[in-house]
C-alpha cells in the first residue's frame, strides 16, 4: 500500500526538518490488499469497461488502458519484489493479482 506522504515527498521533508533519519515503511496488507494485490487497478479496469453503450472509441480506450495497467503492474511488482523481497513473494503466492480467487493449499 502506498503511503501518500512518502509518494509526494512530504514525509521525507518532515523527517529532514526534524533531523530524523528517513526509515523505510515496512510491508503491510490492510483491507482489500489481503484479497487482491492491486485493488485500485481493479477499480480502474472496472470503471473503464463498465459502460451501458460500448462505442468503438471507448472499446479502443478500454483495451489500451487495460494493457497499460497490466504493463504498470508488471513493473510495480518487479520493484516491490526488489524492495520487500521474501515478504512480497509470499504475499504474491497467497493473493491473486486482480480477481480474488482462493488459492488451493
Amino acid at each position: 500500500m502506498i503511503n501518500h506522504f512518502d509518494l509526494f515527498g512530504l514525509r521525507q521533508v518532515y523527517l529532514h526538518l526534524k533531523n530524523n533519519e528517513i526509515t523505510p515503511i515496512g510491508f503491510q496488507e490492510p483491507s482489500f490488499y489481503k484479497y487482491v494485490r492491486h485493488p485500485l487497478m481493479l477499480g480502474f479496469i472496472i470503471a473503464f469497461w463498465a459502460t451501458p453503450h460500448m462505442t468503438l472509441a471507448h472499446l479502443v480506450f478500454s483495451i489500451a488502458t487495460t494493457g497499460y495497467i497490466f504493463v504498470g503492474i508488471w513493473f510495480e511488482e518487479r520493484d516491490l519484489i526488489r524492495y520487500h523481497g521474501k515478504k512480497y513473494r509470499k504475499h504474491r503466492e497467497r493473493v491473486s493479482m486482480l480477481i480474488s480467487i482462493p488459492k488451493k493449499d
